[in-house]
């Protein structure tokens, strides 16, 4: 198998280049067929996400023309492929690819996404054709390793974003998020990824409030959200059992008099807020109100940070799996290697002895001596069987390659005793 592993990646390019590389579902499809018809390619899987574009492909081509081929299907210039991308060969791809499923070469370290991304790809790529044996064994190996780094170390267990820190709270705080109602104050970056995490955990009830009802409008759709302005949380906040705010704004949105109105409406239920904006969305005199319980960014930060720290020390034990997992396949494969040799072997062999056999039962037709015919076929038999171990043997001894005469003793199953 010439394994090579080709990609540009959030680490090598910005997004405006990786858009640009980018493969839709139709496309990937054409690509792998092209990649069979222009390059040869007898196995490959194609993984495209919003972070990296990557080709795994059984080709033997250089990495110039696979970053050629790249630029040529999406009709860029070449250069901003070759300087942007990676590539690898054989085991080191194989390594690559282990890393990539199992979460350590994410902008998230041990993001969990990645994986099924990779299943999809594998699954794309083998409905079209273009996986055969060594690939099927290449990543079921593969999703098996990542399956274990997830199972037997913590590299997922633990927030490393502010955004997931504060969904993992609440539902630390509420156990089940599917019947809690969830305020969402901002519209940005920062609510729309929080908002997805939520949506993850199968939050049903989510509403919206930005100051411009069309941004909240088209981040809330997807969701099934309902969206207000904020001018009218007032009359909402009572509703609310978890509020997360992240908005640009200047002023507090929500201050202690209508939370405490909101709190007295629930009657006391508790309300976690979460403040993720810089300046502060929310008047830090809120958390001196009994039911409410206030989260910062800093407070969300410092567990964001210990968080880290623990899925690098994860990320260590998750690379001695995926060393074990590299090493496991190469040995499936040089043994598939063995077995082509034996095969081969077996076959040569069995052709010799169809052709002898032949001759000598057209010599008895002929009505030759029967102990002469068979005879002559004992000798040209051994003669073909030993004729290539004779010839190495020759040529160990002539180089005084004494491994090479031991190891040839051995295969032939001679006696070293004697």
């Amino acid at each position: 198998m010439a394994l090579i592993a080709f990609g540009i990646n959030h680490n090598t390019a910005p997004v405006e280049v990786r858009e640009k590389v980018a493969f839709s579902a139709d496309s990937q499809l054409a690509a792998l067929l092209a990649l069979k018809e222009q390059l040869g390619s007898q196995e490959s899987v194609i993984l495209s996400t919003c972070n990296r574009t990557e080709i795994y492909a059984d080709v033997n081509v250089s990495e110039q023309q696979l970053g050629q081929w790249l630029a040529a299907f999406h009709q860029l210039d070449n250069s901003a492929i070759e300087n942007a991308s990676y590539c690898f060969t054989q085991d080191q791809a194989i390594r690559h690819l282990m890393r990539v499923a199992s979460g350590l070469d994410s902008m998230v370290l041990g993001e969990p996404q990645i994986l099924g991304q990779v299943k999809q790809a594998y699954t794309s790529a083998r409905h079209s054709g273009m996986v055969g044996s060594g690939f099927d064994r290449l990543f079921q190996q593969t999703f098996s390793v990542a399956k274990k780094v997830r199972s037997d170390t913590d590299i997922g267990a633990n927030a490393v974003s502010v955004a997931f820190a504060a969904v993992q709270l609440a539902k630390h705080i509420f156990s089940s998020l599917n019947k809690v109602n969830v305020l969402l104050i901002g519209a940005g970056e920062t609510i729309e990824l929080v908002a997805r995490h939520l949506h993850e955990q199968k939050v049903q009830s989510i509403r919206v409030a930005n100051r411009t009802l069309s941004r909240a409008s088209e981040m809330a759709q997807p969701l099934g959200a309902d969206v207000i302005t904020l001018a009218q949380i007032p009359d909402h906040l009572h509703e609310a059992d978890v509020v997360i705010s992240s908005t640009a704004s200047q002023l507090p949105i929500l201050g202690k008099g209508v939370v405490e109105r909101a709190l007295k409406k629930r009657r006391h239920q508790p309300m976690f807020l979460v403040d993720l904006a810089v300046p502060r969305d929310v008047e830090s005199e809120v958390a001196e109100l009994d039911d409410a319980y206030l989260y910062t960014v800093d407070d969300l930060q410092q567990i964001v940070q210990e968080n880290r720290a623990s899925r690098q020390s994860a990320a260590e034990k998750a690379e001695a799996l995926i060393e074990q997992g590299v090493a496991e396949f190469l040995i499936w494969h040089d043994t598939l290697a063995s077995v082509d040799l034996v095969r081969s072997y077996r076959e040569q062999s069995e052709a010799h002895k169809q052709k002898l056999q032949q001759r000598a039962l057209k010599q008895l037709q002929e009505g030759k001596d029967a102990e002469a015919v068979i005879a002559e076929l004992a000798n040209k038999l051994t003669n073909s069987l030993i004729h290539a171990p004779t010839k190495a043997i020759k040529h160990a001894a002539a180089n005084k390659d004494q491994s090479t005469l031991e190891l040839l003793r051995q295969a032939l199953g001679l006696d070293t005793t004697r």
